[in-house]
């Protein structure tokens, strides 16, 4: 990771530009769930992890409450980045098909993967002013990943809010459909891909498969040329 990024991240780190943010993240930091009430929380944002040189980035919304809040990674020590990992490995995008702490030697080839929002928000709703402070961070991210040649946004909102910080940098007319596996050229000449967001609610209703997943990371793949 190169000196940019290595700042951003520290930068992101240290945020408390949110006060309802902040004061959320403390509170799980202290309550904790009971399967994990004998850990020392991250209780801070999460920033994105991978290296400089990727090609393919993969975009969640924000950090789990009990996941990456706790674990200080993205899609680390919850359900859905289980399933995501299990697919990721399958596709032979990552070493390993779990992800459960920053330290468990989990590696990922030429992929880079981050929330819009840094902080995990009351009930999953982030407020407008919240993204729009947050989408600074966003922006620098993909601007220093100056090699991405393709975004996978995890989920309807993550899709719509990567859109909407696009439209804030770009003249852009057509209209998106958030619709899964269906790609969009971005102004940048990068490829937009829609994908459900692998959420036990998404995996257990089969809104979502496996199968699905990973035909969707083997195009992203192929197109980006990991």
């Amino acid at each position: 990771m190169n000196t940019k990024l290595n700042n951003l991240n520290k930068t992101i780190t240290n945020c408390k530009k949110c006060p309802r943010l902040v004061k959320f993240i403390h509170k799980i930091s202290r309550i904790k769930r009971k399967q994990n009430i004998n850990e020392v929380y991250w209780g801070k944002p999460v920033p994105g992890f991978g290296k400089l040189n990727s090609k393919l980035a993969i975009i969640g919304l924000a950090p789990a409450a009990h996941g990456g809040t706790r674990t200080g990674r993205a899609f680390t020590g919850d359900k859905s980045g289980n399933f995501l990992f299990k697919s990721l490995y399958s596709v032979k995008i990552s070493n390993q098909d779990f992800s459960e702490s920053k330290d468990d030697e989990l590696k990922l080839k030429s992929t880079y993967i981050t929330n819009i929002l840094k902080c995990v928000p009351p009930g999953d709703k982030p407020m407008n002013k919240e993204l729009a402070q947050c989408s600074n961070y966003f922006i620098k991210e993909i601007d220093y990943l100056t090699k991405i040649k393709v975004i996978v946004t995890l989920g309807k909102v993550a899709f719509e809010n990567c859109i909407k910080i696009y439209k804030k940098r770009f003249k852009i007319n057509h209209k998106f459909e958030f619709k899964h596996g269906k790609k969009y050229l971005l102004p940048d000449n990068k490829i937009l891909i829609a994908c459900y967001h692998p959420s036990p609610r998404n995996v257990n209703t089969k809104v979502v498969t496996h199968a699905m997943i990973n035909r969707l990371f083997r195009k992203a793949k192929k197109i980006s040329k990991l």
